[in-house]
């Protein structure tokens, strides 16, 4: 895997480091003055640019395996075993040290004990890089760091982007019970217009189409169905997190607002949710009866947490059951959360702990704490029926290492248990069923891909000669497993979109029985393409607009030997540069219908800035 010195990686990509970002891209925010906070850059696609946690590169010779042997007692398997995946003095399966790989290069030992890696010397580091991580670098401050680590830590003030944070520690006593609270905010849908709708304000009050972006639409091209513009957000920026799709409403959260749409023709469903503060999480997927919770900030002074939460009912706008996270103990606050949902539980990740609450009433169903003898969970991960947590265990001694669980949902018994060795840590799943999962080696600027089986087993890791961009985005304060959206999986392939600074890209096609590319595919056009989901047989993926040409929403077929894109939608070409211009986009297929809205609001009061944008036939 070598990489070209000129032609380094992309934020949540691979490779070595590489010079500051520029603007534009899908991943990666580039940097802005101190008194905002860090901001994706305009572009949806993959990164162009990495920011401060710029991925390294694959596995350098001799980098020890993070997996420890099949058959290790406990969670606690000795350092330096072998990897599970062959027996000491046996070759691996992609052939022994010294053997050619099939690059014509000697294959390097990789991250699985004895098994020989996949990949080449890096280059030297930068400031920022993997080895020199910035304030909270991949693993965040808090996580899975103890007492005698962090305790200095406590008493100091985190500056993300210009905000500042109080880090505090111990317990408020905020143990309150989720209370359950309806609301009475729903209302009528509206019928279809000619027209898209714009509401103006990001409110849902239905209006005009002032701009009129369906202007000089060509033959074949699709429309835009409706449009929103954002809401007011403060000069420094604010976040727009996450969008579910249901059948009949397409909804929105953006700084202290959670909006609804219809998904035809944009009209409200029910009235905007108003919260009184910003809100700093949410589910990023819904659970199968469209249900998501929101967390918002306890207040506005630096030892505010994101710490209140909101179930929302996505077809009715009701108001569930709310409550209040409370903190985990000492270093173990709720000043930053993560929300995951697998089947009706909800998980609630804190800095070093986890708490389960039933979705559908708020009740508490345990806690997942330290473990062992210094084993902090730190990071979840949720999907239908499955619930993946990561730990950092041992982080002030001498077998400092990560570990994978999987756990029973509904009552948090570990059904499997699998150590990282040494130097490796999990950085993100890029699927929990089938469980991919993407690690990095920060002092050796290496980085693994590998699969699993639904009981823990090893199945496979990337063998693939390529840079990658999956748009992974930001971690600061945590993992954020989840946070990847360039990457599609299904029962047995991997889908990841090649990273290029310039021309089309390729989607590659990665078995995840053997770690070989099956098949690749070039992008249609001279813009980036990146996978968006599978369904019935094919990969559906998302082409990029160009300045004065609309994106494309293309049907790839998985199997046989044919591969060629086929176009689903065009996007009007009147539309093109405000498609381009959504900030790290979230972008969604359903019922014929392609959604992308923004991630992050400039507040910019004269930027006109679009909230939402709907295309269809």
């Amino acid at each position: 895997m070598t990489q070209p010195p000129d032609q380094p990686p992309q934020q949540g990509g691979f490779g070595p480091p590489q010079d500051p970002p520029p603007q534009g891209g899908f991943g990666a925010p580039a940097p802005l003055p101190p008194a905002q906070p860090p901001q994706p850059q305009p572009g949806y696609g993959y990164p162009q640019q990495p920011g401060p946690y710029a991925q390294p590169g694959p596995a350098a010779p001799g980098t020890p395996g993070p997996y420890a042997a099949p058959g290790t007692p406990g969670p606690y398997a000795a350092p330096g075993t072998s990897g599970p995946y062959a027996a000491p003095g046996t070759p691996g399966p992609y052939a022994a040290p010294g053997t050619p790989g099939p690059y014509g290069q000697p294959q390097q030992p990789g991250p699985y004990g004895q098994q020989p890696g996949y990949g080449y010397p890096q280059q030297p580091q930068y400031p920022g890089a993997p080895g020199t991580p910035p304030p909270g670098g991949p693993r965040g401050p808090f996580k899975g760091r103890p007492a005698l680590v962090i305790g200095a830590a406590v008493a100091a003030l985190l500056v993300i982007g210009g905000t500042v944070y109080a880090v505090v520690g111990g317990d408020d006593g905020g143990k309150k019970k989720p209370v359950a609270q309806k609301s009475d905010s729903t209302g009528p849908t509206a019928t279809a217009t000619d027209t898209p709708v714009n509401p103006g304000d990001g409110s849902g009050d239905g209006g005009s189409d002032p701009e009129d972006l369906n202007a000089g639409r060509k033959p074949g091209e699709a429309k835009v169905l409706w449009y929103k513009t954002a809401p007011d957000a403060p000069g420094s920026g604010a976040d727009a997190p996450g969008m579910w799709i249901t059948g009949k409403t397409a909804v929105k959260a953006a700084y202290k607002q959670v909006f609804a749409y219809n998904v035809g023709d944009g009209d409200p469903t029910w009235s905007p949710l108003t919260f009184p503060q910003k809100i700093c999480a949410v589910t990023p997927r819904k659970s199968a009866d469209d249900k998501v919770v929101v967390a918002y900030m306890s207040g506005t002074s630096d030892r505010a947490k994101c710490n209140q939460l909101q179930q929302i009912d996505l077809n009715t706008g009701e108001k569930g059951w709310s409550g209040e996270v409370a903190d985990g103990g000492l270093f173990d606050s709720a000043i930053s959360v993560e929300l995951t949902i697998s089947g009706k539980t909800l998980m609630v990740g804190r800095s070093q702990s986890g708490t389960a609450y039933d979705l559908d009433t708020g009740k508490k169903l345990y806690d997942k704490k330290k473990y062992g003898t210094d084993c902090f969970p730190t990071a979840f991960a949720g999907g239908t029926g499955r619930l993946i947590s990561v730990a950092s265990c041992d982080a002030t001694g001498s077998d400092e290492h990560d570990e994978i669980q999987s756990l029973d949902p509904a009552t948090g018994k570990v059904k499997w248990t699998q150590k990282v060795k040494k130097g490796w840590t999990v950085a993100r799943t890029y699927s929990v069923d089938p469980l991919v999962v993407y690690l990095t080696n920060e002092d050796k600027k290496a980085w693994n891909i590998s699969a699993f089986t639904a009981d823990g087993r090893f199945r496979s890791e990337v063998k693939v000669d390529e840079k990658f961009a999956p748009g992974c985005g930001w971690a600061i304060l945590e993992r954020d497993l989840q946070g990847c959206r360039a990457v599609a999986v299904d029962a047995d392939t991997l889908y990841l979109p090649t990273d290029t600074t310039s021309g089309a890209n390729e989607i590659v096609a990665i078995s995840l029985a053997t770690g070989k590319a099956k098949w690749r595919v070039k992008s249609p056009t001279d813009e980036s393409m990146v996978p968006v989901e599978t369904e019935g047989g094919k990969l559906v993926a998302y082409v990029h607009p160009s300045y004065d040409t609309g994106g494309q929403v293309v049907s790839i077929p998985t199997g046989g030997s044919g591969h060629q894109p086929t176009k689903l939608l065009q996007n009007p070409s009147g539309a093109a540069e405000i498609e381009d211009g959504f900030y790290d986009g979230a972008v969604d297929w359903a019922d014929g219908r392609f959604y992308i809205s923004s991630t992050r609001l400039n507040g910019k009061d004269d930027a006109k800035e679009k909230l939402m944008l709907a295309f269809g036939k």
